[in-house]
C-alpha cells in the first residue's frame, strides 16, 4: 500500500462533515453558556444591583468577614462603623452579598 492510497482510504465516501462534524462543539458551547456563563452573569447583576442600592445606616458584611454599619458614602467607598465605634474605608466592591437576605429583611 503507497500513502494515497491510505489517504484515500480515511476519506469519508460520502463526503460528509460540514454540520454534522461542528455538531458536538456547538452543544458543549451551548452548554457552557446555559450553565456557567449564563447564572454568572445574573449572580454579578444582582450583587451590582445590591451593593447600588446601599445607603448610609444599612448593615453590611465585607469579603473579609468584617461585620459594620455604613456611616458615609463616598464616590467608590463606604466608610463602615464597626462594634467598638471604630471606622474605617473599604472599596464599594469589598462589600459581600452573603448575609443579604437577613440584611433586606431588616432594612424593610
Amino acid at each position: 500500500m503507497n500513502l494515497m492510497h491510505v489517504i484515500l482510504m480515511a476519506q469519508p465516501e460520502n463526503g460528509g462533515g460540514g454540520l454534522g462534524a461542528f455538531l458536538p462543539l456547538i452543544l458543549i458551547i451551548l452548554v457552557f453558556y446555559l450553565f456557567f456563563i449564563r447564572p454568572q452573569m445574573r449572580k454579578q447583576k444582582q450583587l451590582r444591583k445590591y451593593r447600588e442600592s446601599l445607603k448610609k445606616g444599612d448593615k453590611v458584611v465585607t469579603i473579609g468577614g468584617i461585620h459594620g454599619k455604613i456611616v458615609e458614602e463616598q464616590e467608590r467607598t463606604f466608610t463602615l462603623e464597626v462594634e467598638d465605634g471604630t471606622s474605617f474605608r473599604v472599596e464599594k466592591s469589598a462589600i459581600a452579598m452573603e448575609g443579604a437576605s437577613e440584611q433586606l429583611g431588616e432594612r424593610r
